[in-house]
């Protein structure tokens, strides 16, 4: 590859990062400023929270019931079955419920997004926004921002209290286990670390969602081609960015907390 290509896409990479950067740090900063749109981040929280909440309640249902089954036969081969509500509680709560939970959001949402802005963008609606002296980015990017991430944490919540309903449905019903015995060991191997492990990820996992989705909206060029680019874009790089995010705080919290 020539020399002059690898300096223009060098070029290129750090130009996004830094375009990404000041609209997510504009996009957080108009939080603070008047005047606050707080039917538009109303209407976001109903689109994004309630709208993704039958995906929600599915995977993490079927996703704690898949977990079960798995470890409940591994563990048979070492008479050790009776721990399967332990195993299922710690996985969903700091791990799969937070990643599996924004990975569905992030197709759903971060791909809507940036469908919707970046049609916005190639109509030039936005564009007459700012003509009539609206900030873009405090209409369009901050609630989105704001809705993604509180909707996100509680969504997580309830993707996690599915996940061991669904575990133990299976526990309980096929395999043949003891109810409470299953839910007690769920309950009593949880240590206040996990939980806020389990709770601090969809923070981070939320704005990540949102600053893609908007980011990649706002830059679409190209007409319907266009958006169509930055649609597939932004889930593919969402959801990278989410399960690398997701090494670092894990790494982080091991090392703060030891589990």
């Amino acid at each position: 590859m020539p020399l002059t290509t690898l300096d223009a896409s060098a070029k290129k990479g750090v130009s996004a990062v830094q375009r990404y950067a000041l609209l997510s740090a504009r996009g957080v900063g108009n939080f603070f400023r008047r005047p606050f749109y707080g039917a538009d981040l109303i209407t976001q929280m109903d689109k994004i929270g309630v709208g993704s909440l039958p995906i929600v309640i599915l995977t993490g249902f079927f996703t704690g019931g898949v977990l079960a089954l798995n470890t409940a036969s591994s563990l048979a081969q070492f008479g050790a079955t009776a721990v399967t509500g332990q195993l299922v509680s710690l996985a969903m709560v700091k791990e799969l419920g937070p990643v599996l939970t924004s990975l569905m959001v992030s197709g759903r949402n971060a791909s809507g997004m940036a469908s919707e802005l970046g049609s916005m963008m190639v109509t030039e609606q936005i564009d007459a926004m700012r003509a009539l002296g609206t900030d873009p980015l405090k209409k369009l990017v901050m609630p989105r921002i704001v809705a993604t991430v509180v909707m996100l944490f509680f969504l997580t919540i309830v993707s996690d209290a599915l996940g061991t309903l669904g575990g133990a449905w299976v526990a309980v019903v096929l395999l043949g286990q003891n109810a409470g015995q299953y839910f007690h060991s769920a309950y009593q191997t949880l240590q206040s670390a996990d939980v806020i492990q389990g709770l601090v990820k969809p923070i981070f996992f939320g704005f990540i969602i949102a600053t893609i989705g908007c980011y990649y909206g706002m830059n679409t060029r190209g007409g319907t081609q266009g958006v169509g680019k930055s649609t597939t874009q932004a889930v593919v790089v969402s959801s990278v960015l989410i399960i690398f995010v997701d090494f670092v705080i894990s790494r982080f919290m091991i090392g703060i907390f030891g589990r």
